[in-house]
This record gives structure tokens, C-alpha cells and sequence, in this order.
């Protein structure tokens, strides 16, 4: 059996035993799971690296994040994830920039499937990008709506504020755009996309499509 039906199998196990005993029992099995996800997030970056020759020298260890949670101000004490997910740019996981995440899970299929974008974008670094859509709307929306994207990532995700910024019309024909916090598309992916063996081949391939929207926000960034 591929192991991805034994991952499914593991986190859901976990999720009704998410304590550190348990997880001591498991945890060989834990580690061949995990080091049979790093491979296929490897085989997924080759992939990518081919349209996005910036990514070679990036590894699985370099974008995966940790399994543990950070506990330290949250109310659930729970000691580990139930997902496992990744972040793939340039200057790895842990960047302010624009980039890609992918994450596989038990939870919700709004939480599991493939994210690119920027998230989480500090206040002077979000206003750059505001106005950088404003002023070069048509380009942007052109990026959007262009059918690879739109079939691809059909979703927003991250936050919106209820009005739009201080500083900006109310009635701006951007508002919408304006009213984000965070400049992210989602493809959902259901349990069935993780457990075909082509996946990471399929995920690159999807990620491509959305590489012109990522690009935009980058060198936005930097200019």
C-alpha cells in the first residue's frame, strides 16, 4: 500500500492520542512516515526547480516545518500537529516574501491542499503592496484572471479587515483587493490527490500556475 494511506492512518490515531506517550510508542513509525513525505516533497522541488531554477539548493529539510506545535500561548496543549506542511521558496521556509505551502492532513479540507502567496506581511511591507496593486491594477487583475489560475487557485484565503484601510476611499474600485490582509490562493485537495503517487509531479504542475501572481508580489517587494 502507498504510504499515504498509512500517513491518514497515523494522524488519526494521533489525533485521539495527541500526548507524548503515545507518540514515544509510535514514533519509528512516525520517523519512516515522515522521512517517506520529505522524499516526495524532494521529488516535488525537482519538479518546480525546472520552471523555477531559483529553488535548486532548497531541500525538503530546508521548507518542511516542525511536527511539534508551539504551545507556549495557546489554550491547546496538544503537543504535535496533525498535518504535516511545507514552504517552499528561494530563501526557504522562513521568509517575509511570497512563496508556496503545501499541507497534508486529517483536518478540514479547507486546511489541507496547496497555498502560494504571502502571508502574515508586516504593516509598512503590506502597505507597499496596496499600493503597488493599485498602481499596476490591470496587470495584477490580468495575472488573476488568467484561466490557468483561475482553475487552478479559484480561492482567496488568509484574513480581510471589515473596512478598507485607513487612508484609502471607501468606495475605491479596488476595495476588495485593498481590504486584505494577506495576499494568498488555495487549491483545496482532498485525501484522494495525497494518495495518487504522482502527486508531487501534479502539485509542481499546479504550482506553476500561479508562479506569475508570486512573482508579482515579489518584485513589488523589492522595488
Amino acid at each position: 500500500m502507498y504510504y499515504m494511506g498509512e500517513l491518514y492512518s497515523f494522524l488519526e490515531e494521533l489525533s485521539h492520542n495527541n500526548n507524548r506517550p503515545w507518540f514515544a510508542d509510535h514514533k519509528a513509525e512516525y520517523e519512516e512516515l515522515r522521512a517517506q513525505w520529505l522524499a516526495d516533497i524532494d521529488r516535488m522541488l525537482a519538479a518546480m526547480t525546472a520552471w523555477e531554477p531559483a529553488l535548486a539548493g532548497q531541500t525538503a529539510k530546508s521548507c518542511a516545518y516542525r511536527f511539534y506545535r508551539d504551545t507556549r500561548f495557546s489554550s491547546d496543549k496538544s503537543p504535535f500537529k496533525l498535518f504535516f506542511s511545507a514552504a517552499i521558496s528561494p530563501w526557504g521556509r522562513k521568509t517575509y516574501r511570497a512563496g508556496y505551502y503545501i499541507q497534508t492532513g486529517i483536518r478540514g479540507i479547507g486546511d489541507n491542499g496547496l497555498y502560494a502567496g504571502i502571508w502574515c506581511p508586516e504593516a509598512p511591507l503590506l502597505k507597499k503592496l496596496r499600493h503597488a496593486i493599485v498602481d499596476n491594477i490591470e496587470e495584477f487583475e490580468q495575472i488573476l484572471t488568467a484561466p490557468n489560475l483561475v482553475e487552478s487557485f479559484p480561492e482567496w484565503a488568509g484574513d480581510t479587515l471589515k473596512t478598507i484601510p485607513k487612508g484609502w476611499d471607501r468606495n475605491h474600485p479596488c476595495a476588495e483587493l485593498l481590504r486584505r490582509k494577506d495576499f494568498g490562493r488555495f487549491h483545496p485537495c482532498q485525501p484522494s490527490f495525497f494518495m495518487d503517487k504522482d502527486w508531487p509531479i501534479k502539485a509542481a504542475e499546479l504550482f506553476r500556475d500561479i508562479k506569475p501572481m508570486v512573482d508579482f508580489l515579489n518584485y513589488s517587494i523589492d522595488e
